[in-house]
């Protein structure tokens, strides 16, 4: 590279002392030529100035031939606040995310942001700017409507962050991860949480990269096991069919929402939705055979073969209001890890097509074609069909049951239906389309659920001495 060199020599401090004033010289020469003295009022000043030119010098960075300082100095004019560059960071990732992945880059940044801070003095609550960090500067939707009492929360944060150009001491950047990695409680955080927010500070060092601010990606230098995080299920919160009944007959016995909401927790138990994919369906997406006249009886009946099937191509995962484009709560979206539009099938098993019929025929759809909505027809809150699962927990359960993890989140419905088709021989591979799964994900997270492979393992061994 033109224009720099290694060639340097830093001399002792000059001390000029003047009739009134006293002045400290830093003396320093590159590539053979001596440059104007540097003068300062006082000797820590010129003491500290000498220093950073005898590390640059001393790690082998090179000297500009045109400034006589260290190249990396002038990366520096570049540099910009912590809180500045988070802002730019979230601005570049607003408009291509979702609406949960906005919520979890705010979050990252708001535990990453206090071992980025200058000082403590004048700091106001740590919930409080932590509110004010979230929901208004961290959120470029809100960001302009930020209320007074909150701008200034965010005024003396702006004064008192470091520049970026810090996370090129490992100290720094070792402190943020570890902030990053930890719960507000101080206890580790959960290993998915920190994956993905270690992700998200890998991403905004890149993004630094990219503006000039930082010449390589400290997190790669930083020596940090990743947590093992649990993918496969624990077959402990697996319901088995005798179980998921009573809790869908304790479901209908809570007034008013609980019979409302039967064929919608069935949806995801014998069908295998996830519960944003169970909320967002329509009548449109149910395909259930017609009764059948019984001529003798004078009668509809259900008919022998009562399969039906389920047709979707989209979710609606409950993100917030503030997190998506359009102020909805729910961000409606195409099926996970499927491009937009993309259509996913399931069948929906006798027990189901009767439980959905008669949903149809009591309740209705909702007004916009909705299949499962609220008591006053409005849409399905996440909290709504947690507190109903909850209470069917606590009646349908004895007390040890409902201490363990046994069904605990409405999600694990869909773990014991994807369980009971492996276990019913279904091979893997249409299992895996059913739930929307590839084989590979799916055998690595049900592989503790597929009951008997052990023992026909051991039956094979058996078998495998007794022709040795």
């Amino acid at each position: 590279m033109d224009g720099i060199t290694y060639d340097v020599r830093i001399y002792k401090t000059e001390v000029y002392r003047g009739k009134k004033v006293t002045t400290y010289y830093v003396r320093w020469a590159v590539g053979g030529q001596q440059w104007p003295r540097q003068p300062f009022r006082n000797a820590a000043q010129a003491d500290a100035f000498r220093s950073e030119l005898l590390t640059a010098a001393r790690r082998g960075e090179a000297f500009s031939m045109a400034t006589g300082r260290p190249v990396s100095w002038e990366r520096t004019d570049n540099d910009m606040s912590w809180y500045d560059f988070c802002l730019s960071f979230v601005d570049m990732k607003w408009k291509g995310s979702s609406g949960n992945h906005r919520s979890n880059v705010a979050w990252a940044l708001v535990l990453m942001t206090p071992p980025m801070l200058t000082t403590e003095k004048g700091k106001l609550d740590d919930r409080d700017v932590r509110v004010a960090l979230r929901r208004w500067a961290f959120n470029t939707k809100n960001r302009d409507r930020c209320p007074d009492d909150a701008a200034r929360v965010l005024a003396w944060v702006a004064r008192n962050t470091r520049p970026v150009s810090a996370l090129a001491d490992p100290k720094v950047t070792r402190a943020v991860l570890d902030a990053a990695s930890t719960r507000l409680d101080g206890k580790a955080a959960a290993a998915s949480s920190v994956l993905r927010n270690r992700a998200i500070l890998y991403n905004a060092c890149e993004y630094a990269i990219e503006l000039g601010i930082l010449d390589t990606n400290p997190i790669k230098a930083i020596k940090w096991k990743a947590p093992r995080a649990a993918s496969e299920v624990d077959r402990h919160s697996v319901v088995n069919h005798t179980q998921a009944r009573r809790l869908l007959d304790a479901v209908r016995s809570q007034e008013p929402s609980g019979p409302r909401l039967v064929a919608f927790f069935a949806v995801i138990y014998y069908a295998g939705l996830r519960p944003e994919e169970a909320v967002s369906l329509r009548r449109e997406n149910v395909v259930i055979p017609p009764l059948v006249w019984d001529q003798d009886a004078q009668t509809w009946d259900e008919p022998a073969d009562d399969w039906g099937e389920l047709r979707f191509c989209s979710a609606a995962p409950e993100v917030g209001a503030e997190w998506t484009d359009d102020g909805a709560r729910r961000e409606r979206r195409g099926l996970k890890a499927r491009a937009e539009g993309e259509w996913r099938r399931a069948p929906s098993p006798p027990p189901l097509t009767k439980l959905l019929r008669r949903h149809l025929k009591e309740f209705g759809t909702g007004p916009d074609g909705r299949l499962f909505s609220g008591v006053h027809g409005g849409e399905l809150a996440t909290v709504t069909y947690r507190r109903v699962w909850d209470k069917a927990r606590r009646k349908a359960l004895t007390s040890g049951q409902y201490a363990s993890p046994l069904a605990k989140r409405v999600y694990d419905l869909r773990h014991a239906c994807v369980s009971t088709w492996l276990n019913g021989g279904v091979p893997p591979a249409q299992v895996a389309e059913w739930a929307g799964h590839s084989v590979a994900v799916l055998l690595r997270i049900y592989a503790k659920c597929i009951e008997g492979q052990d023992e026909m393992a051991k039956r094979r061994i058996e078998a495998a001495l007794r022709g040795g």
